[in-house]
């Protein structure tokens, strides 16, 4: 699909950016695009230009997504437990109606986590910025698979405690994936 360009206000752009609503994407594929065509660019300015800013944009949306998503549960979670307790004390036409709000609510903050993925994208972008560092540190110590001599213990080092530090994002990831398919299947 990167082949199949469209031009838009000026702008070349793949038909798939065309998709994503989120201006910030269309903003990064143009900084990208922009580097990428410097041909007499060395892996210092590639690193610094280019790898640099990706790692701390997939950092900076990870945490939004992770503080929007915990904050819609926490919210959910306290009106969910307060509607039993309201519901006790249904003998009045008022809290018959704050709990049917609450119920409302509860909905519309479903819905929009549906809406946005705020914990599906949470997962992503940590596990894409995690996998960036990750090849970024490997490269920069020069261990296997950059490495084009016998490792020296140094890179044998870095390349085991990047495998370490890489072993425990997947794990993370996974015990996370596997928590929401499991709430998603309850749901259903």
């Amino acid at each position: 699909n990167l082949i199949k360009l469209k031009k838009r206000q000026g702008v070349i752009l793949p038909l798939d950016i065309y998709k994503i609503f989120d201006i910030s994407w269309k903003i990064m594929y143009i900084y990208n695009i922009r580097f990428l065509k410097e041909k007499n660019m060395n892996i210092q300015e590639y690193i610094t230009n280019r790898l640099d800013p990706q790692i701390a944009w997939y950092d900076k949306k990870s945490l939004l997504c992770q503080k929007r998503y915990k904050l819609i549960q926490i919210v959910e979670i306290i009106l969910a437990a307060i509607i039993p307790l309201l519901s006790g004390y249904c003998n009045t036409f008022l809290i018959s109606i704050i709990v049917g709000i609450f119920g409302i609510i509860i909905t519309i903050l479903e819905s929009l986590t549906k809406l946005f993925k705020y914990h599906e994208n949470w997962i992503q972008y940590r596990t894409t910025c995690e996998l960036l560092k990750y090849q970024k540190y490997v490269f920069l110590t020069k261990s296997s698979p950059y490495n084009t001599t016998n490792e020296t213990v140094e890179n044998m080092f870095v390349k085991n405690i990047e495998q370490i530090i890489s072993s425990e994002n997947n794990q993370w990831k996974s015990i996370h994936v596997n928590i929401n398919n499991t709430s998603n299947k309850e749901k259903n």
